[in-house]
C-alpha cells in the first residue's frame, strides 16, 4: 500500500495520509469509548446483599431529570450519581429510612414515587378522586337533563324534508 502512495501525486498523497490519520483517530475514538462511559455510570461494589439494597431504593426514588422513570430505570447521569451516593451511604452503615430521609431532605418530597399523605400534597392524593366526584356529578346531571326531553315525533313536513335528503320513497315511513 505505502508503494501504491508513493506513485500518486503529492496532493493526493497529503489526502491519502489524512484520511489514515482521521480513520485511526475513529478507530482510537470508537475503542475508547466503552471505557469512557463506564466512567460515568455507577458501578456495583460486587457485593449481592449491597447491590440488592441499593436497588431497592432506587426503585422507591424518581429520577429528578427523567420525570416518570426510577433512579433504577433511569441511564441519565443524575441517577447514576444518585445511586452512587445511596451506595456510599449503604456502605457506611446507614439504614434506608435515614438514606431515604437524606434524599427528600436534599430533593423534597417529590423524590419519593411514594410521597407522604400531609398538608402539602393533599391534592396530589384528594386530586383524582375529586377528579372522579366532579366528573361523576356532571354525567349524572346530563344524563337527568337528557331524561327530561322527550323525543318528539317528526311533523309531515319534516317527514317530507327528511324524505328528500335520504333520497327514499314515499311509502317507506314507518
Amino acid at each position: 500500500m505505502v508503494k501504491e502512495i508513493m506513485n500518486l501525486p503529492a496532493c493526493l498523497q497529503k489526502l491519502a495520509l489524512a484520511l489514515r490519520r482521521l480513520l485511526i483517530v475513529l478507530l482510537l475514538t470508537a475503542g475508547l469509548q466503552p471505557v469512557l462511559a463506564a466512567d460515568g455510570m455507577a458501578q456495583p461494589v460486587g457485593d449481592p446483599v449491597v447491590e440488592a439494597r441499593v436497588n431497592k431504593l432506587a426503585e422507591e426514588l424518581r429520577c429528578l431529570t427523567c420525570m416518570g422513570q426510577s433512579i433504577a430505570d433511569s441511564q441519565s447521569s443524575f441517577s447514576s450519581d444518585m445511586k452512587r451516593e445511596i451506595r456510599d451511604m449503604v456502605k457506611a452503615g446507614k439504614n434506608d429510612k435515614e438514606i431515604i430521609e437524606f434524599m427528600v431532605q436534599r430533593y423534597g418530597d417529590f423524590v419519593l414515587y411514594r410521597p407522604p399523605v400531609k398538608s402539602t400534597t393533599w391534592l396530589l392524593w384528594g386530586g383524582p378522586f375529586l377528579l372522579l366526584i366532579l366528573s361523576l356529578a356532571f354525567l349524572l346531571a346530563k344524563l337527568r337533563k337528557r331524561r327530561g326531553q322527550a323525543a318528539t315525533e317528526l311533523t309531515e313536513t319534516e317527514h317530507q324534508a327528511a324524505v328528500q335528503l335520504l333520497g327514499k320513497r314515499e311509502g317507506d315511513r314507518p
